[in-house]
C-alpha cells in the first residue's frame, strides 16, 4: 500500500438550481469526503490507496462503499455500523460567487470511530499515512483514533502527512487551533492552506508561516496558495511554485484534496519538493473544472497533457 487515510465520507446533495436551498425542488447526489477524495485521486494517478472509516448500515453507506471500492481504493478496513447513520451534506450554490456547505453528520457512524477500528499491521505496510484536521473534529473518539494511527505510523516508520483542512463549523476556534497545531507538530509533512496557517499561527507571510510549522516539528511544509500556486519549505528546498490559473471555475470544493493527492503522488514517485507541489497545483486546478469533489480528478495521462498544455500556453504568451 502506498497511502492509507482515515476519515468520514458522506453523500453530497446539490440543488439543480441556484439560489437559496429552501426553493430547490430537485437535487443531484454524489459521494464526497476529504480523505476518500485524496485516496481516489491517488488511485487514479496509479497508486495503491486504502481508506479506513465507518459507514452506517444503510443504503447511503452501501453506495459510498461501492463507489470508493469501484474507484480502486482498498476498503477492507471500513466497518458498517447498524447503530448510526451515514453522514450527509448539502452544497448550496446561492450565486455564481457564493457557495454554502451545510453538514448533517453529528452522531454519524464515522463520528463513532475509536482506536479499536485500527489494525497496526495494516498501517505498518504503507509508505504514507494521510490524516486531516476534519476527523478529530467529529468526536473525542475520532481524535483519539487519529492520534493512535499517527503513533502506529511513527512506530513503523511510516511517513505521516497532515492536512489541517480546517472546518470551523465543526468545532470552536480555540479548540481547533490547539488540536491542529498539536497534530501538525507530530507530522513529517504538513499541507496547510495559507488561511489555515494564518488561523493557527496568526497573520503573516507564507514564508514565515511555513517556517513556523517547520520549527514546530514538520520536516517538510507545502503550503497551498490557491490560484497563486504553493510555497515549499524544507531543509532541501524553499520557494514559490507557480499555479495553473483556471478561467472558468465550476466547483472549487475538493481542489485542496486534489492538491494533496497530486503532491503525495509526487512524493511516492520520488520527485523533488517543488515538483511535488507543481503536480499538486495541476491536480487541484483540474479538480475545479468539473462539478463534484472527485469527478475532475485526473489520471496521469490527462494530468500530463493538462500541465504540458499550460506550459505551452505560458510560453506562447
Amino acid at each position: 500500500m502506498d497511502v492509507i487515510t482515515i476519515g468520514e465520507s458522506m453523500v453530497l446533495f446539490t440543488p439543480k438550481t441556484s439560489g437559496l436551498m429552501r426553493y430547490a425542488g430537485d437535487y443531484s447526489s454524489k459521494v464526497a469526503g476529504a480523505e476518500s477524495n485524496v485516496a481516489i485521486g491517488l488511485a487514479r494517478l496509479g497508486h495503491q490507496a486504502g481508506w479506513i472509516s465507518r459507514l452506517g448500515e444503510d443504503e447511503f453507506g452501501t453506495r459510498i462503499h461501492s463507489f470508493i471500492r469501484g474507484e480502486g481504493v482498498d476498503v477492507s478496513q471500513v466497518h458498517f455500523d447498524d447503530s448510526a447513520s451515514t453522514g450527509l451534506y448539502f452544497k448550496e450554490k446561492i450565486t455564481p460567487d457564493e457557495l454554502r456547505v451545510t453538514y448533517y453528520r453529528k452522531h454519524s457512524a464515522a463520528s463513532l470511530m475509536t482506536p479499536a477500528d485500527l489494525k497496526e499491521a495494516y498501517i505498518s505496510q504503507a509508505a504514507y499515512l494521510h490524516v486531516t484536521g476534519i476527523t478529530p473534529a467529529l468526536s473525542e473518539g475520532c481524535y483519539e483514533t487519529v492520534l493512535e494511527a499517527m503513533e502506529m505510523a511513527r512506530r513503523n516508520r511510516v511517513t505521516i502527512v497532515f492536512d489541517p483542512n480546517l472546518r470551523r463549523k465543526l468545532w470552536e476556534d480555540s479548540h481547533a487551533r490547539k488540536v491542529l497545531r498539536s497534530l501538525a507538530s507530530k507530522a513529517d509533512v504538513v499541507l496547510p492552506g495559507w488561511e489555515e496557517a494564518q488561523f493557527i499561527f496568526g497573520e503573516s507571510s507564507p514564508e514565515k508561516l511555513a517556517s513556523a510549522f517547520y520549527e514546530e516539528g514538520a520536516s517538510h511544509v507545502v503550503m497551498k496558495l490557491g490560484k497563486e500556486g504553493a510555497y515549499v519549505y524544507s531543509e532541501q528546498s524553499k520557494g514559490f511554485v507557480e499555479g495553473f490559473p483556471v478561467n472558468n471555475v465550476l466547483d472549487p470544493v475538493g481542489a485542496g484534496d486534489g492538491f494533496a493527492a497530486g503532491c503525495i503522488s509526487g512524493m511516492i514517485d520520488g520527485l523533488d519538493w517543488k515538483a511535488c507541489a507543481r503536480r499538486g497545483n495541476g491536480v487541484g486546478a483540474m479538480a475545479t473544472l468539473v462539478e463534484g469533489d472527485v469527478e475532475g480528478l485526473p489520471d496521469k495521462g490527462r494530468l500530463r497533457d493538462f500541465m504540458n498544455q499550460r506550459d505551452k500556453d505560458d510560453v506562447d504568451r
